[in-house]
């Protein structure tokens, strides 16, 4: 039984404030939802029916669920993968905050059976995965590596944000594994990111359609405010100016998306680690 590659599409689902770091402290739920000015409620069938026929995970940010209890119910509906990307957006590397979020995620977590995880900007320790393992995730996708990684973290399996590397593959790799310009000095382009994508959308094609032909499965990110836009604002306005390296985040990523899916297979990274899972036992039985 073999896999078929096929691009391992993803979207953390989170509001377009998350971005910036500033808002982190901001815990009053209403207030956080009077920042969010219901855009994601409003982006999700727009995105839904960009998706069309095709599969996706969507890593949900757990306070959204809370803001709009429908959304949950509405992605598995539709057939995609529902995953956690946190409760609240923060750096979550710390063990003792993520528990916190994890527990505060756990309840709706549970009522959907959600499998995988990605860590908040893609960060993530090593003594994260017991702690995934004992809430019951299955695999996580928080670390950046070249396609084709697929790393056993204890009970957890962890299914990395897509690089390629000059140099030949490590047999594993650690966390953290952030995106970062270290990663870029190395030799490393981390294509899977949206940020990448914002800059370099036509090559990040050519590097997926080079990964299937090689046999492998990337795995990309987007963000709904890349696909749909969430209006311009003062606001908005202020953090870009404050934060201008985020600029490629929010540029429209519509068209890459409908290139990309109308050129490639695409799966949930979670229906692809069953198969990976159910090819390695067959072949050992």
């Amino acid at each position: 039984m073999s896999v078929t590659p096929r691009v391992l599409l993803s979207i953390d689902y989170e509001p377009v404030f998350a971005l910036f770091r500033h808002y982190d402290s901001i815990r009053d739920l209403k207030t956080r939802r009077d920042m969010d000015g219901d855009f994601t409620l409003r982006a999700l069938d727009p995105i839904l029916a960009q998706l069309g026929d095709a599969k996706a995970s969507i890593y949900l940010v757990g306070e959204i669920v809370q803001w709009y209890p429908q959304i949950p119910q509405k992605i598995i509906s539709a057939g995609h993968e529902l995953g956690l990307h946190c409760q609240y957006h923060r750096p979550l590397k710390n063990v003792d905050a993520l528990a916190a979020d994890l527990r505060d995620s756990s309840a709706w977590c549970k009522q959907y059976d959600v499998r995988g995880y990605r860590a908040p900007m893609v960060g993530i320790s090593e003594d994260a995965y017991p702690l995934l393992d004992s809430f019951g995730f299955k695999y996580s996708s928080s670390i950046y590596a070249p396609a084709g990684t697929l790393l056993q973290k204890g009970n957890v399996w962890e299914i990395p944000v897509s690089t390629r590397s000059r140099r030949a593959p490590k047999p594993n790799y650690t966390a953290p594994r952030d995106f970062s310009f270290k990663l870029l000095f190395d030799g490393e382009f981390p294509y899977g990111s949206s940020f990448s994508i914002g800059l370099f959308a036509k090559k990040v094609l050519h590097i997926l359609e080079d990964e299937l032909k090689r046999g492998l499965s990337p795995v990309v990110i987007m963000h709904p405010y890349e696909l749909v836009g969430p209006g311009r604002s003062a606001r908005l306005t202020r953090d870009l100016l404050r934060n201008p390296l985020f600029v490629p985040f929010l540029r429209d990523k519509s068209a890459f998306l409908a290139a990309l899916l109308r050129s490639f297979p695409v799966s949930p990274l979670g229906t692809y680690l069953d198969e990976v899972l159910a090819a390695r036992e067959n072949s050992h039985g």
